[in-house]
């Protein structure tokens, strides 16, 4: 089978790699049908040292299950199901606490294993991972659902570590997926008055339609000031950060507001912390993490298939699988803000 294979920076190729296949009774084979690229896959883009063997890519997709081992019960042939972007047990102890992507059974996507951006993955526990999904392969509200696979759940658990309750002043830092995804999830919960802070007019234009009511294009300290100048000196009672920096941290925490809270789940890139004391005396809490979007997923899916909740306008780009090496580059440089990829 075909799929993409990230061999160092700048450097994606689609290529033949053995089929995916069973190989746990657990196992599930998925043909991917919708997957996407994602601004967290772009870290390893810039980065990644070269390497001859190259690694599989790809976390977000959905897909029909073709083929299931001899101890899975919950899906079966023929079932559209959506894969989170980790795998889980969903029986451990850590899982039954509502942190499936904590499972200590579990795993991301690609690396050694299948990646999404391919033409089918085996799923390891698939009856932890996978949801089905109440539809039918071309169903025009997909793209939809996939954002629920990542980025969706994402800014709906950065809104809920940052406590957005209703009448609520909300900050988001980042206009990337996740950032906009996070308008979205404030907006649901209640929120009253959302501000984005980016500068990019596609992206700013989209975060107003999905109900921010403000743009701050600044950064820094400048833009601290100015969301303080927004809320009444007082700062935001929720601040979503959704960049993952160790400037972009600093900058939520000192626009939090005294009892605010800040949601964090840009995956950290620099490594530099925080000093406590920065936000200490004015007793802001600092919660977040990675997403479980597995349990996430089901609470969500209801007003996505409804529409009151619809995150599908953040893919501005749809490639084919021959494709994805130029839908990297488009994310790279700013051409495009999130890939969808229809194998």
């Amino acid at each position: 089978m075909r799929a993409a294979v990230m061999f160092g920076a700048g450097d994606v190729q689609v290529r033949q790699v053995p089929d995916a296949r069973l190989v746990q009774p657990t196992d599930a084979v998925v043909r991917v049908t919708h997957a996407a690229i994602c601004g967290s896959d772009l870290w390893r883009y810039r980065k990644m040292p070269p390497s001859t063997a190259g690694v599989r890519i790809g976390h977000e997709f959905i897909g029909v299950v073709e083929e299931v081992g001899a101890e899975v019960t919950a899906v079966r042939r023929g079932d559209l199901v959506l894969a989170p972007f980790k795998w889980s047990d969903g029986t451990c102890e850590i899982c039954r606490d509502g942190l499936p992507n904590c499972c200590p059974n579990g795993g991301f996507w690609g690396g050694e294993l299948d990646g999404g951006q391919g033409e089918a993955v085996r799923v390891p526990q698939a009856d932890g991972t996978l949801m089905p999904l109440p539809m039918d392969p071309d169903d025009p509200r997909l793209p939809a659902v996939l954002a629920l696979s990542d980025v969706l759940c994402t800014g709906h658990h950065a809104a809920l570590a940052a406590r957005v309750r209703p009448g609520a002043t909300v900050a988001v830092v980042g206009d990337g997926a996740v950032g906009l995804c996070g308008v979205l999830a404030a907006a649901r919960l209640g929120a009253e008055r959302i501000v984005i802070l980016g500068r990019h007019a596609r992206r700013t234009d989209l975060a107003r339609r999905f109900g921010a009511v403000e743009v701050v294009p600044e950064r820094g300290a400048a833009a601290v000031e100015r969301v303080r100048e927004l809320t009444g000196g007082h700062g935001a009672h929720a601040v979503l950060e959704c960049v993952g920096t160790g400037e972009a941290l600093r900058d939520a925490l000192d626009m939090a507001r005294p009892g605010g809270a800040v949601g964090y789940v840009g995956v950290p890139q620099d490594g530099d912390g925080v000093d406590v004391r920065r936000f200490y005396r004015r007793n802001v809490t600092l919660a977040g993490g990675t997403a479980p979007a597995r349990a996430h997923a089901p609470e969500l899916l209801p007003d996505v298939l409804s529409g009151r909740l619809d995150a599908s306008a953040v893919f501005d780009r749809t490639v084919g699988l021959d494709d994805v090496p130029d839908g990297y580059r488009a994310m790279a440089g700013r051409e495009a803000l999130k890939v969808l990829v229809r194998p």
